[in-house]
């Protein structure tokens, strides 16, 4: 039987026989947001022309200025991407890699984004430093230090996730780029899981370089995420789409929203839903996004524990390192292989049998398979109640 969905879920159009506990993924927008994006596409379908040239600037710098305002971001350094993904690879295209430099990575980091950071390596002769990472831990610090111990005088970058997707770990990220930078290391923050999940202020925590999404748990409509550039770095960052802004004579603070805001036709409207998201979604409960934050990681360990005493196991880090996302380990025997096309056959089990949404990641690094919930103000504990005792059922076949 399907268990009691949250008091929030009908503010979102989540099927209601399944029990979504993947909000980490793709994020999920609600029924309101959507509504917002439909009128916002509307509106500019009346007359792209008119809508193009007379509206969607000052809608644009709403969006801009209040994202920024919502992370206490220099609103001049902000830009939208389409996602994390493509923040990253807008940074790593521009770096003027020399044969030797180094840019760290830990072994935690989404796929991806290792792709991306190979890439630009092996096409400028300079080299990917994979740091191991363990997945249990006892204290932050076995993480800051297996990091800051991969610094050598060729390091140029390292690559830092605020939360990371595959193993769901809140790294210590505020410390690591602190120490990074000290050391004369420009940190790339891959804030994919950030705004939303983890208290971010980027004025105070400065890194060279930040992306995130805005999709996943600030609920806005898909393809819209952010990158913020350090004023220092600015004149060194490219679009990945090069297009008119690149030729102009524009002075560079303006020369850069001009190559960055207009790139080519696209659709606005996920950005332009930013403002909208973070007031309707911070307005449904008392405290707003602090609350929000805080009331989803409790979710998110209360689920932790259930996991853990379905699978007889101990939390593999403390709580300070958890967010509205944690994982554990499936126990499994035998040596684990990159995701297969059609899904991981326990994935599919949980899905096709029970109408669970929670993903099984392979994570060949670690020779090891994770199952990884995620908690937003939609879901109810009896949802990772009945996750548990389906795991129970499961581990008896």
């Amino acid at each position: 039987m399907i268990p009691k969905k949250g008091n929030f879920s009908k503010l979102w159009g989540l099927e209601p026989s399944t029990v979504f506990l993947n909000h980490g993924s793709f994020g999920a927008a609600p029924i309101a947001v959507l509504e917002e994006q439909t009128r916002i596409r509307n509106e500019m379908e009346e007359d792209p022309v008119y809508f193009v040239e007379k509206k969607m600037n000052d809608l644009w710098q709403k969006s801009i200025l209040e994202l920024s305002k919502f992370l206490n971001a220099d609103p001049e350094g902000m830009v939208f991407v389409t996602n994390a993904t493509m923040g990253v690879n807008t940074i790593l295209r521009s770096l003027k890699l020399s044969p030797g430099d180094e840019i760290i990575v830990p072994d935690h980091a989404y796929q991806a984004c290792r792709n991306a950071i190979d890439f630009v390596t092996e096409r400028s002769g300079a080299r990917t430093v994979i740091v191991p990472v363990p997945f249990r831990v006892g204290d932050e610090s076995e993480i800051i230090d297996s990091i800051l111990s991969a610094v050598s005088d060729r390091t140029v970058l390292a690559m830092i996730d605020t939360v990371s997707s595959p193993t769901g770990i809140r790294m210590p990220f505020e410390i690591l780029v602190l120490e990074l930078q000290n050391k004369g290391v420009d940190v790339l923050v891959d804030a994919a899981h950030g705004p939303g999940i983890v208290p971010l202020d980027i004025r105070k925590l400065n890194p060279a370089y930040i992306t995130g999404n805005c999709h996943k748990w600030l609920c806005t409509p898909k393809g819209s995420a952010f990158l913020h550039i350090r004023e220092d770095k600015r004149e060194e960052v490219n679009p990945l789409n090069i297009g008119h802004g690149y030729s102009s004579d524009l002075p560079p603070a303006e020369k850069f929203r001009f190559e960055f805001d207009w790139s080519g036709t696209r659709d606005p409207s996920p950005w332009l839903c930013i403002p909208f998201s973070i007031g309707y979604i911070g307005s449904q409960i008392e405290g707003g996004w602090d609350e929000i934050m805080r009331n989803n990681r409790n979710m998110a360990l209360y689920g932790r524990g259930l996991l853990c005493d379905a699978l007889d196991i101990i939390p593999p880090t403390p709580d300070c390192m958890v967010s509205s996302m944690s994982s554990v380990e499936f126990p499994w025997s035998g040596d684990v292989h990159p995701p297969s096309p059609d899904g991981d056959p326990l994935h599919n089990l949980l899905f096709d049998e029970y109408r669970i949404q929670v993903p099984i990641i392979s994570w060949p690094i670690h020779n090891a398979k994770y199952i990884r919930i995620s908690a937003h103000i939609y879901n109810s504990k009896e949802e990772f109640e009945y996750l548990s005792e389906t795991l129970k059922s499961v581990l008896r076949r």
